[in-house]
């Protein structure tokens, strides 16, 4: 039985045209045409714990590749962004004018002026990144956790040695790209900066325990997997677990020397004061906590307005200006004023106005129930009573992006179907250096689907 409707192709076929056609093939022919190579894929990930409920994490059949050029523009430019980003904080830190513009909540700004005991702001983060052959452009950026590091590294594992692979192998190299071991040393390096030499810590992974999830989230439970096969105490942890005495933040009986923080601010402020233990340990010095609580400024949406506006980066290293000029879409704050746009002086609200196809609607803080408005997707009269409610509470406009699809194979049903994915590359950064990437898959429908997740990514060369 023939699985595909149509070849993937072009007039002037690129490498990763060319190799993404070559992996479709292997698949089409025997003995590889059955599943069972797929089911038992399946069966490696369940026993990796590389599932989410009922799902796996990786929903396609095939990887991501990528080209050495493109992993390395990207790796340089995004490290040029991270960069001019904590020159925006640390600037801001002390501005209040700029601090203002990012239209932080009160305890936000109290924890924000809380040193956390060294000097970077983000230890660890991630860009959200649409990657076409010639462009990239950066849509987000996470100063948190960078999910997916450890997953991917497991589902590279897993595929490398699938027989459809081996046989893919033959013909092109594959680069896996590692971040666990990374991950763990730019921790380690900002727990030694905090002042914690001459013993090992006990680590803590801070995280929201949801109803429908297991007990420990996979990732979690693996990152910790990780850290103790490392020789480190380590443990997943909740708000409502932490306890402040005698100087030390606990769980129970395990002493936590560093907390790695899987919650934003925002969420955690909703249900919890400025008393939560966990804060008054931070604020005392009794605890390295990574991301530092600096870093959520970082995951306002008014950054990116900030960073694409020239009386605030004018003074900036060249690289830096070129990666957000070439990189970041125009931002602003929606407010009743007027701004500049490729040189031009507009009336924001007029501007949004007259431009719905080309812009989205953002809340400035993305965490909650409020989702974009893209203008191109609602007609006027929506789009009007969206740039209302922007105008009376804090939100952007933003340029919009194309995203990326691709089409991969995924098991369904039984068998084995192409279906177009968006595709967002998330290079991981530690302490400012890019150490591999993600890539996540949406199905690129436009209504909802549960089918998403990561696609392992390598590196593709031709031998």
């Amino acid at each position: 039985m023939r699985y595909w409707a149509q070849e993937l192709f072009s007039t002037i076929m690129t490498q990763l045209d060319e190799a993404i056609t070559r992996y479709h093939r292997i698949l089409e022919s025997k003995p590889w045409s059955d599943l069972s190579w797929a089911r038992s894929l399946q069966d490696r990930m369940r026993e990796r714990n590389l599932y989410v409920g009922l799902r796996p994490i990786s929903p396609v059949l095939r990887p991501h590749f990528l080209s050495r050029r493109q992993y390395v523009a990207m790796s340089k430019a995004a490290e040029s962004l991270i960069s001019a980003i904590d020159r925006v904080e640390q600037v801001a830190i002390g501005n209040p004018a700029l601090m203002s513009r990012m239209e932080l909540l009160p305890a936000e700004r109290m924890l924000a002026s809380v040193d956390p005991g060294y000097p970077f702001l983000s230890v660890t983060s991630l860009l959200d990144t649409n990657l076409n052959n010639g462009t990239l452009r950066f849509v987000k950026y996470t100063s948190e956790a960078p999910t997916g590091v450890v997953y991917s590294e497991a589902l590279s594992e897993i595929f490398y040695d699938a027989p459809p692979m081996k046989e893919f192998r033959k013909k092109y190299n594959l680069v896996k790209l590692v971040g666990t071991k990374h991950f763990l040393a730019a921790l380690l390096k900002a727990w030694k900066e905090w002042g914690g030499k001459g013993r090992k810590p006990n680590i803590a992974i801070l995280e929201f325990r949801q109803s429908f999830l297991t007990p420990e989230s996979a990732e979690s439970q693996l990152i910790v997997e990780s850290f103790r096969g490392s020789g480190y105490g380590a443990e997943v942890v909740t708000p409502e677990q932490l306890e402040y005495r005698n100087g030390a933040l606990h769980c129970g009986d395990f002493r936590i020397d560093l907390v790695y923080r899987r919650i934003r601010v925002h969420e955690f402020l909703v249900r919890f004061d400025l008393s939560h233990p966990l804060l008054r340990a931070y604020r005392d010095g009794k605890v390295c906590v990574v991301n530092s609580f600096r870093s959520e400024m970082a995951q306002k949406q008014a950054l990116f307005g900030l960073l694409t506006d020239d009386t605030v980066t004018a003074g900036f290293p060249a690289d830096e200006r070129r990666a957000v000029r070439e990189c970041i879409p125009w931002t602003r704050m929606v407010a009743a004023t007027k701004t500049i746009w490729q040189d031009k002086n507009v009336d924001l609200p007029e501007f949004i106005m007259k431009n719905r196809e080309r812009l989205v609607l953002r809340p400035n803080d993305d965490s909650g129930d409020r989702s974009p408005v893209h203008g191109a997707q609602v007609d006027h009269s929506a789009w009007e009573r969206a740039l209302k409610v922007a105008l009376r509470s804090p939100w952007v406009v933003q340029e919009t992006t194309e995203p990326v699809r691709s089409v991969f194979p995924v098991l369904q049903y039984g068998g084995m179907y192409l279906r177009e994915m968006r595709v967002d590359v998330h290079p991981h950064s530690f302490l400012g250096k890019v150490q591999g990437c993600s890539s996540w898959l949406t199905e690129a429908t436009g209504a909802f689907s549960t089918l998403a997740g990561l696609a392992p990514t390598y590196i593709l060369e031709s031998k």
